[in-house]
């Protein structure tokens, strides 16, 4: 299980691609399956611009908690940016690259970890 230094940041970062507009935002825990991170973020966005700026807004936030990413790529192409943490591994997918690749499929039988807070209703 995901410690919770690892649990927060991810949380933190789910939060902030979800009000960035990414879409299907999930949060797996990883950390039984696989040893290079504990926890990795999943996130849509349908066009190039919209993944730049989910990528950018997430390392932002995450400066602001104190933590800068070990490695980045996916920028060149914008249509899989990923933002390693070490403990925590974000993935922000253009929607068809995400369809293509459907990284939640090989995780599928790992917890989820709940990042909505459970009082605030989406429509």
């Amino acid at each position: 299980m995901a410690d919770a230094e690892s649990t927060s940041l991810a949380v933190a970062v789910a939060r902030t691609a979800d009000d960035k507009q990414a879409v299907d935002v999930s949060v797996i825990d990883v950390g039984e399956v696989i040893s290079i991170a504990q926890v990795f973020v999943v996130a849509g966005a349908a066009n190039t611009r919209l993944v730049r700026a989910v990528a950018d807004e997430v390392v932002e936030r995450a400066r602001l908690e104190g933590r800068k990413p070990l490695h980045v790529e996916g920028f060149a192409e914008l249509q899989w940016v990923l933002v390693d943490f070490g403990d925590v591994v974000v993935h922000v997918f253009l929607d068809e690259a995400r369809e293509f690749y459907d990284i939640e499929r090989l995780y599928r039988d790992q917890p989820a970890i709940v990042w909505r807070d459970p009082a605030v209703r989406t429509v």
